[in-house]
């Protein structure tokens, strides 16, 4: 794997990643794709613990984009509008994560037509590259596993939102199989940036997939709630013993709340309680959920 694409595997799932440091039913648990629920169509569904961290931020970003629709109710929604909900949805979150002084956007997607020898990198390639890729996403996880996966998976580049917009239309079928989520994740991390990231974690040597009990860190889930990796969850930034901890600079689109402030162990503040949509993300000990009024 390339040095790019080493890169990312460590800051998503640890510098001891691979089949001998990554337990494999974490990276099992992760494998799902963005499926809507069967009995409530504006539903994400979630199978196994651990991939809430990026399905319960797309949710959230999901009703508010389906509440500022005119036309769309949350109890009723046919399976062309729930494409263009979470097609919307997907680039939002991308286009939050987009760095101030950048205008490029990246997709983790799958390479067409290579084998595992010639693929062993997440690569550069141009938008145009291929509209219409192999997707190994039908493959049992196990019989693709973690090293496969990476070797599988490259970086498109992106000039133009419109050019993401059409990637993401196009590759809705990537979202909705197997390993959905996780492209999803590394695409924001992608469009992001590495080094943003790791300038924004308040510690860069802990992952944001926690190895061994596979949750998501609190950094995972602001990038996905504000475009922004830090660790804190108070408004602006704080000194402690003189190290600078970032926290949340403005007023958020959707909240979040944790039962971990009833408990102190930390204090939410403003921007997160009181965003611009009735919509929260709620922490508890092990899960995430949203909660939301109209």
């Amino acid at each position: 794997m390339s040095e790019a694409g080493q890169e990312l595997v460590h800051l998503v799932w640890g510098k001891k990643a691979g089949p001998r440091g990554l337990a494999d039913t974490i990276f099992c648990r992760w494998a799902q794709g963005f499926v809507f629920s069967e009995s409530e169509s504006t539903a994400l569904e979630q199978f196994e613990g651990g991939p809430c961290a990026v399905i319960a931020p797309v949710q959230a970003f999901l009703l508010k984009r389906l509440f500022t629709s005119e036309k769309s109710t949350w109890r009723d929604c046919p399976e062309e509008e729930q494409k263009n909900l979470l097609c919307h949805t997907l680039c939002d979150i991308l286009e939050m994560a987009c760095s101030d002084n950048s205008e490029s956007y990246s997709l983790a997607t799958w390479i067409r037509g290579k084998t595992t020898e010639e693929t062993a990198s997440i690569s550069e390639s141009p938008a145009e590259s291929s509209r219409q890729e192999e997707q190994p996403s039908a493959l049992a996880v196990e019989e693709l596993g973690f090293e496969r996966f990476h070797a599988l998976i490259h970086k498109r580049a992106f000039k133009s939102f419109p050019e993401l917009k059409d990637a993401v239309w196009d590759q809705y079928s990537v979202w909705t199989n197997r390993f959905g989520v996780l492209l999803f994740l590394y695409s924001v991390i992608l469009t992001k940036g590495i080094e943003n990231i790791k300038n924004e974690i308040e510690d860069a040597t802990e992952p944001l997939i926690d190895p061994v009990y596979g949750h998501g860190s609190q950094s995972l889930i602001n990038l996905l709630l504000t475009g922004h990796a830090v660790s804190n969850v108070w408004d602006g930034d704080r000194e402690c013993s003189g190290m600078k901890l970032l926290g949340i600079h403005k007023q958020a689109t959707v909240g979040f709340l944790t039962l971990m402030e009833s408990l102190r162990y930390c204090k939410v503040g403003s921007y997160l309680k009181s965003p611009k949509f009735p919509i929260w993300i709620l922490g508890s000990e092990t899960h995430l959920t949203v909660f939301f009024a109209k």
